[in-house]
């Protein structure tokens, strides 16, 4: 007689380690009641890709936080072309130095301001 008791249990313990080995590099940016986070994962067949993740805590109708999540996956042959379109988007805001801040942003801002005094 076979024992199924552990084999769910390692099942876990074998998902959670694959998981853990995707994620390469991991950086974040806190921005207001939003998080971006830029992770570069692998696939299981040991391939690299990006991805982008927008997090906004939203207050739901039970006056309980939670977190809204829009990602973009970028895979290997797509990245060349992504970096090369965010740049020349990032070269025409500096050229025409177009201002994104707005006063979500500021009020951010100066919370952290006022966080490090």
């Amino acid at each position: 007689m076979e024992d199924n008791h552990n084999h769910g249990s390692m099942d876990k313990f074998n998902d959670f380690e694959s998981r853990a080995r995707e994620d390469v590099f991991s950086k974040s940016v806190r921005a207001g009641r939003r998080t971006y986070f830029f992770d570069v994962k692998t696939t299981r067949r040991g391939e690299y890709y990006l991805t982008l993740t927008e997090s906004i805590k939203k207050i739901g109708n039970d006056g309980r936080f939670h977190f809204e999540k829009h990602k973009i996956f970028l895979y290997k042959e797509d990245i060349d072309n992504f970096i090369e379109n965010l740049q020349e988007t990032l070269d025409f805001v500096k050229a025409h130095n177009i201002d994104f801040e707005d006063d979500e942003t500021q009020e951010s801002n100066s919370e952290s301001t006022d966080d490090n005094q």
